[in-house]
């Protein structure tokens, strides 16, 4: 497919087709990791469209348990299109070898000729114009290609992955628990809820922050921060231990390394923050971190000997998802954050490596929070929770008394090979031939849930807090109490009127 593709790329380069309506959209939204191959930035993604035909009910049937733009008919539009396309490329290679052949011919001729004979040769008049013929049709042939290939990829690209036959079909209702950890604090006191707790002591601040960060932004303060620390240290110690590669990674990517993931940054709403276009061109804040591994990965091979990879990162992670007016205080849903986060690289040569790394990186996500004395519940995750990436997803529910229910604080999933299929993340067989590898995330620590679930889950009743062993170290004591020292007194606008 190699020189079609090289044609289409000339063919956009030169700007044929170069349109963003709703037609050439197919409805579906513009595609900049189409935008980035188009631009001759990276190879062409490489969906598997045979696997896709082959299993095609099936793959409808999963359309309609997924949330996403793409319907069971998208799918069967995706397949006529492609087989358009296939039955296109063969004519023009049928004209291009005709083409050829006409070339030939018309240089034995100036070979053999002298110029001044040639054109009183019937022979080389009607050779000429054959190929000028043939060039006018191979022109229009290769637009019609290009819109093909355009056509094809900026629905196809928002194809989701397989689903694993496990997963249950439904909405969050219908996660299945596959394994509960612990058991839920009891206490003979009417319980706080950590915003409560962490303004009675000086950790947390989220009042009048308005007009200094916007909306459900925070600080953390003393020893609210060294918890922050200490969560971060103790999960990358763990994990560099058992042999993860630490790492630091840009918070700012493009928007084809995002679709090369699964995430769509121009979705409406969108769940990326878009960097201002007119000064930084097609840069966006990464919501986690595995962006940014997965872009190290990017057009890379990596030798079999060496998987899997798994690397740790901890970063700064932006979401805009705090819109849905869900959860308007408190830190469980907020635009910023540090995490740490998981990620793997493996080979696909038995078929179940991603699924062994999946299970590792949940069995260490659960040791990780037993360490921290939390209760918890891992779930299997059903078909309109996955996001397009996802394979499989496991979540991790732990209890938080103040809230009185379990809420997420990490997830888990195993891609296959749906993100390096888009970036090209490959690795070198037995053989020595390129594959593509599978790709398996997961999150160890994101800092503020966990911190809602520690605070509440180990207060005391006269709001102090109990600090798990694990993070004393850095801490630097058992209970955080309230500080000694004076803290800030407010004196802006809209004092509370005195009488």
């Amino acid at each position: 497919m190699a020189a079609p593709m090289a044609r289409a790329l000339r063919g956009l380069r030169a700007g044929v087709g170069r349109r963003w309506g709703h037609e050439a959209r197919g409805g579906a939204g513009r595609s900049r990791l189409y935008e980035h191959v188009r631009d001759g930035n990276s190879a062409w993604p490489q969906l598997d469209v045979e696997a896709l035909r082959g299993r095609q009910e099936e793959a409808e049937r999963e359309l309609e348990e997924r949330k996403g733009p793409l319907r069971a008919h998208d799918l069967r539009e995706i397949l006529s299109t492609w087989e358009q396309l296939q039955s296109l490329q063969e004519r023009v290679r049928g004209l291009e070898a005709v083409r050829n052949q006409v070339t030939l011919d018309v240089k034995a001729l100036t070979e053999t000729h002298d110029q001044s004979t040639l054109d009183s040769i019937p022979t080389y008049k009607e050779l000429r114009g054959r190929g000028r013929e043939i060039r006018q049709q191979l022109k229009d042939l290769y637009q019609e290609e290009q819109q093909l290939y355009e056509h094809y990829y900026l629905k196809a690209l928002w194809l989701p992955n397989q689903t694993h036959p496990d997963v249950p079909v439904g909405d969050e209702s219908q996660a299945k628990v596959l394994d509960v950890v612990g058991k839920k604090p009891v206490f003979n006191f009417k319980v706080k809820g950590h915003l409560e707790l962490g303004e009675h002591l000086g950790i947390i601040r989220q009042k009048r922050l308005s007009h200094i960060s916007g909306y459900r932004s925070y600080y953390l303060y003393g020893a609210g921060a060294l918890l922050q620390h200490a969560l971060v240290t103790f999960t990358l110690d763990k994990l560099v231990k058992r042999g993860f590669i630490p790492m630091t990674v840009p918070d700012l990517l493009r928007g084809a390394v995002f679709e090369g993931c699964g995430m769509q940054p121009d979705a409406n709403p969108s769940p990326v923050y878009n960097i201002d276009p007119s000064r930084f061109e097609d840069l966006c804040l990464a919501g986690t971190s595995e962006v940014g591994i997965a872009g190290y990965f990017m057009d890379h091979a990596v030798e079999l000997r060496d998987l899997p990879i798994r690397t740790v990162c901890s970063s700064t992670c932006y979401r805009t998802e705090t819109n849905t007016g869900k959860e308007p205080w408190g830190l469980y849903r907020v635009h910023q954050f540090t995490k740490v986060e998981m990620f793997g690289v493996t080979a696909a040569e038995r078929g179940t490596e991603s699924t062994e790394l999946l299970q590792e990186f949940v069995s260490l996500q659960k040791e990780l929070f037993s360490d921290l004395g939390l209760h918890f519940r891992v779930l299997d995750m059903p078909t309109q929770e996955l996001g397009l990436p996802a394979y499989r997803k496991h979540d991790i529910e732990a209890w938080m008394p103040g809230r009185d229910k379990y809420g997420e604080i990490s997830s888990a999933s195993n891609c296959t090979d749906y993100q390096s299929r888009r970036l090209h993340i490959m690795y070198r067989d037995g053989a020595g031939a390129r594959r593509h590898a599978h790709t398996v995330n997961g999150t160890a620590c994101a800092v503020p849930r966990l911190l809602i679930a520690l605070l509440e889950s180990n207060q005391l009743q006269d709001g102090r807090i109990r600090v798990p062993p694990a993070l004393q170290p850095v801490v630097g004591t058992d209970i955080i109490a309230p500080p000694q020292a004076a803290t800030p007194v407010y004196i802006g606008l809209n004092q509370p009127k005195r009488h």
